[in-house]
């Protein structure tokens, strides 16, 4: 009685084990397959800051395209006013007027889709 017992419980462990790592796999494909559409949802951090600096009365923002295959679009985020919008082509450095001294500044410069 105690050798079927034993032969028993050791069935019972398999099952339980193959349904463990049955349960382990659907959560990996499940966790993978969430992070590749969440990298495929991203923007490209194409634009990078150099510099917030003001000059003559007007508040300057220096970008740069790290991207050098494509443009790169952005939004400068200003407390209480309406974001400016822009573009840069491949490669390039601008500074962007974007606001008055008497203003407010930015708080950062977000990379948007084109």
């Amino acid at each position: 009685m105690d050798r079927h017992r034993a032969v028993n419980g050791g069935k019972q462990m398999r099952k339980i084990m193959s349904i463990a790592v049955a349960g382990a796999v659907a959560g990996a494909s499940l966790t993978l397959a969430t992070a590749t559409q969440a990298a495929a949802d991203q923007v490209p951090r194409c634009v990078k800051v150099r510099k917030f600096f003001s000059q003559g009365g007007q508040r300057y923002v220096r970008l740069t395209n790290l991207c050098a295959q494509r443009p790169a679009c952005y939004t400068i985020v200003i407390p209480h006013q309406t974001d400016p919008q822009g573009r840069l082509p491949k490669g390039a450095t601008k500074d962007v007027q974007y606001g008055t001294t008497a203003g407010p500044r930015a708080l950062y410069v977000k990379n948007v889709a084109c």
